[in-house]
C-alpha cells in the first residue's frame, strides 16, 4: 500500500471516528430514524428487500384489461323456444320470481321476457357471499315444478365481466358453410397455443339439421310431425348394452345407431309394410345439413364474415395473448383457402400497452427532471439518491398488491401514473433538510440524523394525509366500488412505501460518501450535473429568495386584509363558474376509442329487408363522410357489419341473454389510430349521427365512440303501472317530450311493438269429433315452429 493510501485510509478511519463520536455524544443519536441513519447495512438491505423483492413478483401479478370482479348479481336464462313474450312472463318470469325473491342476501329481482326466453336478474345485497347465494338461486330454481312442457333446462350463472383481449374476422367470398369451416379450424389452432386457453365462434349460425317434409307428403301416409320426429329420436342412439363373458373373454355390447349426418338421417325407416317395402325419412321429404333458420348475416368490409373471439383466463396477460395470436396468424395465413383472409379486429391489448407505455414514459420524464432540478439546486450525489426513491416506491408496492387482490391493469396503471407526482415529495424534503445543515458545516452523519429528525414529523403527516384523501375511494358501494377500490389501494401503498424509504433509507446513504464503485458508474451523469452546479447558480437563487419571494411575502403579510380579499374572491369566482354551468360536469368521462359504432333495434317482426335497407345506407353514410374527413387515404382498419344479433362484438352483455333476430343491426368502423388520422371519434360520430337523421320506424339508434367503465345511460327513468298498455303509452310520451330538449340524443323509450299474435281456439264441433286442446297445440307448433327430433353433439357443436 502506498502512503497515499495509507494517508486515505487514515483519513476515512478518522472520519467515521468522528461521526461515530459525535452520533454518540449527541442527544438525536437516539431513537430508529438515527439507528437505521448509522447502519447502512440495514438500510441497504431494506432496499433491496423493496427494489428487487417488487420486480420478482411483478412477473407474477395477475395482469388484465380491466379488473376483473363479480357483479353482485345471479343471472337466470330460462330458453322457452317458440314462445312470445307474453307466454314467457305467464309461464316462466313469475313462477322464477316469486321462488328467489325470498332468498338471503337478495335486493332486487328483475326479469325480462322475450321472444323464445326469459331472463331473471337477481341482485345480491353488499357483502353477500355470491357462491352461496349461486346455490341458494339454483335450488329454489330446481324445485318450480310448473313450468311449461318445452321449457328448457334453465342456465343459471354469476355475472362477471368478460375478459376477451382481442378478436379475429375470418372474411372472402365463400359460402357459410367453407367459413364456419375454416373458422373453426383457426379455432382449433388457436387453442393448441400454449397462452391461450378460451376460444369463441361468434356472428355466425348454429350448426341445424332439417326434415322438411310437405304437408300432403304426411296426409298420403296418415303421419304426423310429432310421429316422424318420434322415430327419428328412437333410431338415432347409441347405448352401451354391457358386456358378455365367453370362453375367449369378455366382449361389450353396444347399440350404434347414432347419426351425425343430414344424409344418415334421411336412411331411418318410418315405417315397414308387409310386403317388404320400406319407408324412409327421405321418401317424404328433404333434409338439409346446414344452419339454423335465422337471419343473422355478418360482413367486413363487405365479405361475408365470421368471428372469432379470444379470451384471457386464468394468469395469461392480454399482451401475452395478442403475441399468441398475431404469432399463429403469420405463421399460418398462408395456409388460408384461397379467397379466404384472417384480419385482428380489435385488440384490447394495445389499450394496455399504450398504458404501460405512458407510465414508462412519465416515470422516466419524471426520474430526469427530478435528477436536474435537484442536482442543478442542491448537488448531484443527493439528487441520484433522492430520485433513486421512485423506483424503490413502485417496486416496493408491487410487494403488497396480489395480498390486497389487485391486478396490473388499466385502473391500476392510471393510479400509479396519478403518483408520479407525489411520490418523491417526501425525499425531496428529507433531502434538502440534509442538505441546509450539511451547508451548515455539519458532517455527513450529524447532518443526515438532524435532517430527517427536523422534518419527520411533517412528512409523516403530509402523507398521511393524502392518504387520508383516497381512502373514502375504499368505501363506494356497488360494483363501481370494486373498481374504484383499485385506486386508493395502489395510491396509499406506494406513498408508505415512499415514506418508509425517505425516512428510512435515504437519511443512511446520505450519511456517508457515495461508494467510489458507484460514483465511477454515475460519472457520466453526474459530472455534467456538478458542471452546471455552481457558484452563480447559488446566488441566484439567493437573491430570488431574498429579494423577490421576500418582498412578495413581507408585501403580502403587511397588506394581510387585502391578500385575504383576493382568495376569497379567487374562491367566490370559482364557485361561480361551477355553478354557472361553464364547467361541465360528467360522473364518468367518455374516454374516445378507435371504435365507432352504430346500433340499431327495429320494432320485433319487423321484415330482415327492411332492416337491411337502414343498415346499407348507415354503411353509405358512414362511407361518404370517411371520405370527406379523409378524401387522399382510408382512415379505418375495416367496417364490421352484423345484422340479426348484438351481441358478437364486445362478448355479450353482462346480464341478460343474447339478442338475436332479424330487427336488430349494428355497423362498426374501426378507425386507424389517432396519431394517424386528422379527425376525432367524437367528430365521426357525431357527424354521422346528423347525416342519418330519424330513422323512420326505428325504436333506438344509437351511436357509440367511447371506452373504458361506463356509468350507463346519463338519466334513466323507471315507470311503473299494472297495465301494460297504459305504461307503454306513458313511456312513449315521455320519450317524445324528451325529443324536444336541445343536446337530448338516443333515447330509449323502452317499449316494443312486439309481433302481431293470431290467438286459436277450438270451436265445440272440434272436440266432439275428439280433438283436444294439446292435439292441436301439438300439431300447429310442429307445423309452423317445428317438431325437434333430437339434440345431440357432433365434435363441439350442439
Amino acid at each position: 500500500m502506498s502512503s497515499e493510501q495509507a494517508e486515505s485510509e487514515a483519513e476515512r478511519r478518522s472520519a467515521q471516528e468522528t461521526d461515530a463520536r459525535e452520533t454518540d455524544e449527541s442527544p438525536q443519536a437516539k431513537g430508529p430514524l438515527s439507528w437505521m441513519a448509522n447502519n447502512h447495512v440495514a438500510a441497504n438491505v431494506l432496499m433491496l428487500v423493496l427494489l428487487v423483492g417488487g420486480l420478482v413478483l411483478a412477473g407474477r401479478i395477475k395482469q388484465e384489461v380491466f379488473p376483473e370482479v363479480e357483479m353482485g348479481m345471479v343471472v337466470i336464462n330460462v330458453p322457452y323456444p317458440g314462445a312470445s313474450p307474453s307466454e314467457v312472463e305467464q309461464g316462466v318470469l313469475l313462477s322464477v320470481e316469486e321462488s328467489v325473491r325470498g332468498i338471503d342476501g337478495v335486493k332486487e329481482v328483475r326479469g325480462t321476457a322475450s321472444e323464445g326466453q326469459g331472463v331473471v336478474t337477481v341482485e345480491l345485497l353488499l357483502d353477500t357471499n355470491s357462491d352461496r347465494a349461486l346455490s341458494d338461486v339454483k335450488s329454489a330454481v330446481d324445485r318450480i315444478t310448473s313450468f311449461p312442457e318445452d321449457v328448457e333446462k334453465p342456465v343459471i350463472s354469476l355475472a362477471s365481466n368478460r375478459r376477451q383481449v382481442m378478436s379475429l374476422v375470418v372474411h372472402g367470398d365463400r359460402s357459410e358453410a367453407e367459413l364456419r369451416a375454416v373458422a373453426e379450424e383457426l379455432r382449433q389452432g388457436l387453442l393448441q397455443q400454449h397462452d391461450i386457453t378460451y376460444v369463441e365462434l361468434s356472428a355466425i349460425r348454429p350448426l341445424e339439421i332439417d326434415v322438411e317434409i310437405p304437408q300432403r307428403n304426411l296426409r298420403e301416409h296418415g303421419l304426423t310431425l310429432e310421429q316422424v320426429a318420434a322415430r327419428i329420436r328412437q333410431a338415432s342412439v347409441d347405448v352401451p348394452g354391457g358386456t358378455v363373458r365367453t370362453a375367449a373373454g369378455e366382449v361389450l355390447l353396444r347399440t350404434t345407431e347414432r347419426r351425425d349426418r343430414g344424409s344418415e338421417f334421411g336412411d331411418i325407416v318410418l315405417r315397414a309394410e308387409p310386403d317388404g317395402s320400406l319407408l324412409r325419412v327421405r321418401d317424404l321429404g328433404q333434409v338439409l345439413d346446414g344452419f339454423a333458420e335465422t337471419d343473422q348475416e355478418a360482413y367486413f368490409n363487405g365479405e361475408r364474415a365470421a368471428l372469432i373471439n379470444i379470451f384471457r383466463v386464468g394468469d395469461e396477460t392480454p399482451t401475452g395473448v395478442s403475441a399468441a395470436v398475431k404469432s399463429y396468424l403469420r405463421e399460418h395465413r398462408a395456409d388460408l383457402p384461397e379467397g379466404l383472409d384472417a384480419t385482428i379486429w380489435h385488440d384490447r391489448s394495445d389499450m394496455f400497452r399504450e398504458r404501460v407505455d405512458l407510465l414508462r414514459r412519465n416515470a422516466i420524464l419524471g426520474l430526469t427532471l427530478v435528477l436536474l432540478v435537484l442536482g442543478l439546486f442542491l448537488e448531484p450525489k443527493l439528487a441520484f439518491w433522492v430520485t433513486l426513491g421512485i423506483p424503490i416506491s413502485f417496486a416496493g408496492s408491487l410487494l403488497f398488491l396480489p395480498a390486497a387482490d389487485v391486478s396490473i391493469n388499466m385502473i391500476s396503471l392510471f393510479a400509479f401514473i396519478v403518483t408520479l407526482g407525489m411520490v418523491v415529495d417526501d425525499a425531496i424534503v428529507v433531502g434538502e433538510a440534509v442538505h441546509h445543515h450539511r451547508m451548515e458545516g455539519e458532517s455527513r452523519l450529524h447532518a443526515a440524523i438532524a435532517g430527517v429528525r427536523e422534518v419527520s414529523i411533517p412528512v409523516i403527516f403530509s402523507v398521511l394525509t393524502t392518504c387520508v384523501a383516497f381512502m373514502p375511494l375504499l368505501f363506494v358501494p356497488g360494483v363501481m366500488g370494486k373498481f374504484f377500490r383499485v385506486i386508493p389501494i395502489v395510491v396509499i401503498s406506494v406513498l408508505l412505501i415512499s415514506l418508509v424509504e425517505s425516512l428510512a433509507v435515504l437519511p443512511a446513504h446520505l450519511s456517508r460518501p457515495m461508494p467510489r464503485w458507484l460514483a465511477i458508474l454515475l460519472s457520466p451523469l453526474l459530472l455534467p450535473l456538478g458542471l452546471l452546479h455552481g457558484e452563480r447558480l447559488d446566488r441566484g437563487i439567493e437573491w430570488f429568495i431574498h429579494t423577490v419571494y421576500g418582498k412578495s411575502l413581507e408585501l403580502a403579510l403587511r397588506w394581510r386584509y387585502a391578500t385575504i380579499a383576493v382568495a376569497v374572491a379567487t374562491l367566490v369566482g370559482t364557485l361561480g363558474v361551477v355553478a354557472g354551468g361553464r364547467l361541465q360536469f360528467t360522473f364518468m368521462p367518455k374516454i374516445e376509442s378507435d371504435v365507432v359504432s352504430a346500433s340499431l333495434r327495429m320494432p320485433v317482426g319487423t321484415p330482415v329487408a327492411v332492416t337491411r335497407r337502414i343498415e346499407e345506407r348507415l354503411q353509405r353514410e358512414a362511407a361518404e363522410i370517411l371520405h370527406e374527413l379523409s378524401p387522399d387515404s382510408d382512415p379505418t382498419r375495416g367496417t364490421f357489419v352484423e345484422l340479426g344479433s348484438s351481441t358478437s362484438l364486445g362478448g355479450g352483455p353482462v346480464a341478460g341473454g343474447t339478442r338475436v333476430g332479424g330487427h336488430l343491426a349494428s355497423v362498426v368502423v374501426y378507425l386507424l389510430p389517432i396519431d394517424d388520422r386528422s379527425f376525432s371519434a367524437r367528430d365521426f360520430a357525431q357527424r354521422w349521427r346528423e347525416r342519418v337523421g330519424e330513422v323512420a320506424g326505428a325504436e333506438t339508434l344509437t351511436f357509440n365512440f367511447s371506452t373504458g367503465a361506463s356509468s350507463g345511460k346519463p338519466i334513466d327513468l323507471r315507470l311503473m303501472h299494472p297495465d301494460p298498455a297504459t305504461l307503454e303509452a306513458a313511456a312513449t310520451r315521455l320519450a317524445t317530450e324528451l325529443h324536444e330538449y336541445a343536446g337530448v340524443t338516443d333515447i330509449d323509450s323502452g317499449v316494443s311493438l312486439g309481433k302481431e299474435q293470431l290467438d286459436l281456439e277450438l270451436r265445440p264441433e272440434a272436440l266432439a269429433r275428439g280433438l283436444t286442446e294439446t292435439d292441436v297445440a301439438r300439431q300447429l307448433r310442429a307445423a309452423f315452429f317445428g317438431a325437434e327430433a333430437t339434440r345431440q353433439q357432433r365434435g363441439r357443436d350442439e
